[in-house]
């Protein structure tokens, strides 16, 4: 794997947040064959310099600077509102908001996977579900035929949601929570790990 600024004719992801998250960002990105080489924006530069291999070049604040070393961009914090903001920087630095996939997840070719979401391993997303913008759905999850899952939401390792269920924006099923079917999760809402949702809550 290639995390170096040695091969700018190839396609450079630069993820912000270089945290156990981040660098997991930065596996899938690098085995899904889409991008060659990773660098990380993460406040704790310049103390820290790597993350997994691979470089941190500045922090959140210098973002603009060094925007031009990549073709995409993506934000790798659990914090679904830091997400939105930095997702916000991204934009107002000219940066493209690049959607990264494991390739050992699985994602139906009727899925829709929004920019700045990332699908991680073995995750699998059904049929004509509809993933938002700035999305995690995390390791191990199931989102079943249908259903929705809206902008910025956090999907925790090891959810479950049934088919048909809608996950209004910002919210954060932690891990091992699961939804029934006709649930809907109202925006903002948290769930501690292993909640189980039905329709009557």
């Amino acid at each position: 794997m290639l995390c170096s600024f040695e091969v700018f004719l190839n396609k450079t992801l630069l993820i912000i947040g270089a945290g156990g998250h981040g660098k997991s960002v930065a596996e899938a990105a690098l085995l899904s064959g889409h991008w060659q080489a990773v660098l990380f924006v993460d406040d704790r530069w310049p103390q820290a310099r790597e993350a997994f291999g691979c470089q941190i070049v500045a922090d959140v604040a210098g973002l603009a600077n060094v925007a031009h070393l990549a073709q995409g961009a993506v934000v790798a914090v659990g914090s679904n509102a830091l997400r939105k903001t930095w997702l916000e920087a991204l934009a107002s630095a000219g940066l493209p908001q690049a959607t990264v996939i494991h390739p050992q997840a699985c994602v139906s070719a009727s899925a829709q996977i929004g920019p700045g979401s990332v699908v991680m391993a073995l995750a699998v997303v059904g049929v004509d579900v509809h993933v938002g913008s700035g999305a995690i759905i995390n390791a191990g999850t199931v989102v079943d035929h249908d259903a929705v899952v809206e902008d910025f939401v956090h999907l925790g390792v090891g959810v479950s949601i049934a088919g048909g269920v809608r996950i209004e924006s910002s919210a954060w099923l932690q891990a091992g929570c699961s939804a029934g079917y006709g649930v809907v999760v109202k925006r903002n809402t948290v769930f501690a790990p292993g909640t189980a949702l039905t329709a009557k809550d």
